[in-house]
């Protein structure tokens, strides 16, 4: 993702670690290939190179408990090892024979040298060599001078980065790709999904429109707006990068899972059978299951633990559905800190009276509650189930889609400031960890002026 920025220098710390040898080298000889177009700086710790890998590399550092044994261009690091008294043998891979001359693990098993030293001695031997070597001024000069052109300004930036654009068609093709060779990320949700609605389908098929209706009604759809989108936690991502991508390219999935199942339980229960009715229920869970991964995603910002986060996000959930007017109607709700502001906040609010508006309106029952002998949808909103009636559905709709918006930015807020402040604690860490090293200095100091 990184290479997207197009960066002057690029840290990759063992690229082809779980790679077979053939991977390995098209992966670095791609590298290889960005470092010379784009005129960039790659450092790369590698693990176990092949030697066709290793003839990629321009320049070797080879390190160990510390010190630099080499720094300097690959090509003479063959050289430096035989005029040390550690000659490559033929047909061996030179980074090999390398880390083995300077492997204190198992000195038993070490490239002897010519005078049969140990692998200390040999790293020892190496070490101060190279610091009195040519090559080792070399490298001094070019930093200094390196050094020189970077003081008071800053490093010239040849090229241009991929646009914004760019980079979120790059992120989110790779994270449509990674969801759908992923069984259990999308796939098998959609499975459960069209189980669940199945049973809702069959346990209130053809639910009627006798008076008992009315509250069957209301449970099959306060479960669709509570326990369906509850399940798209399940969504919650574990890392900051596919967090990024994940925001457009989970839409097909989610409007998949919206369609095959809610169509399931809509006309198996039997709502409403316009065409418009059922797009606007589609609508409703899809916007639902947006809105939790969009919430799943700050609770995955703030608490990046797996474990915490689902945990997290089911509490919070939990929370909503209490206050969402169903199972406590909205003028019964305590009006300090529940009806105010947190009946406002919760999304199933607005989930439950669209679905409501769009399965009542119109519809007639007949009422065993003494009066008239029938009773019409919008009576039934209004005094049965506290519905706000000054607003349309497509309002509720519109709040629940500038909810998703609006938690998306709140995403992208927090990732940012987390970007930001992360090198600020490290440096106030350091800082609170420096200060009793240096009090106990000057205290020390004041001790020893005082006794002398």
């Amino acid at each position: 993702m990184e290479i997207l920025t197009r960066p002057k220098l690029l840290f990759l710390d063992e690229p082809t670690s779980g790679l077979d040898s053939a991977a390995s080298y098209h992966v670095m000889n791609r590298i290889a290939k960005l470092a010379h177009h784009d005129r960039r700086t790659v450092i790369a710790s590698i693990h176990q190179p092949s030697s066709e890998v290793f003839e990629l590399f321009h320049n070797l550092c080879i390190l160990s408990s510390g010190k630099t044994v080499y720094f300097g261009l690959r090509s003479g690091a063959e050289q430096f090892f035989a005029s040390n008294g550690f000659p490559c043998p033929t047909l061996r891979n030179p980074s090999d024979h390398y880390l083995r001359t300077i492997n204190k693990d198992f000195d038993a098993d070490i490239e002897q040298g010519g005078n049969g030293m140990n692998a200390e001695e040999a790293i020892d031997t190496l070490v101060k060599s190279y610091l009195s070597s040519l090559v080792y001024h070399q490298v001094q000069l070019q930093v200094s001078r390196i050094s020189e052109k970077t003081v008071g300004g800053y490093m010239e930036r040849n090229g241009s980065q991929a646009s914004f654009i760019t980079q979120s068609l790059v992120l989110t093709k790779r994270s449509f790709v990674n969801m759908y060779r992923d069984l259990g990320y999308y796939w098998l949700r959609l499975a459960i999904y069209i189980a669940l609605c199945l049973c809702v389908g069959t346990i209130f098929y053809d639910i009627g429109s006798t008076y008992g209706s009315i509250q069957a009604r209301g449970s099959m759809l306060m479960f669709v707006a509570a326990f369906l989108t509850f399940m798209a936690i399940g969504g919650f991502p574990s890392f900051v990068e596919d967090m990024k991508a994940i925001t457009f390219s989970s839409m097909p999935y989610l409007l998949i899972i919206s369609l095959i199942p809610g169509a399931i339980a809509y006309y198996l229960v039997g709502l409403q059978k316009s065409f418009e009715h059922f797009t606007y229920f589609a609508s409703v869970l899809f916007a639902c299951m947006l809105l939790v991964e969009s919430l799943m995603m700050i609770v995955a910002s703030i608490v990046p633990d797996f474990l915490m986060g689902i945990i997290t996000g089911a509490g919070i959930q939990g929370v909503m559905m209490l206050n969402g007017g169903f199972f406590r109607l909205p003028d019964d709700l305590p009006k300090p800190f529940w009806r105010y502001p947190m009946y406002y906040i919760s999304f199933h609010k607005y989930a439950n009276q669209g679905f409501f508006k769009n399965e009542f309106e119109g519809l007639i029952f007949p009422n065993q509650m003494g009066g008239s002998p029938k009773i019409g949808g919008e009576e039934i909103l209004r005094n049965y189930w506290q519905v706000e009636m000054g607003y349309s559905k497509w309002v509720d709709l519109a709040i629940l889609l500038g909810m998703v918006v609006v938690y998306r930015l709140m995403f992208l807020g927090i990732i940012k400031a987390a970007e930001k402040m992360k090198p600020l604690v490290k440096n106030f860490r350091a800082e609170s960890l420096n200060v009793p090293n240096i009090s106990w200095r000057i205290l020390r100091q004041r001790l020893n002026d005082t006794g002398s």
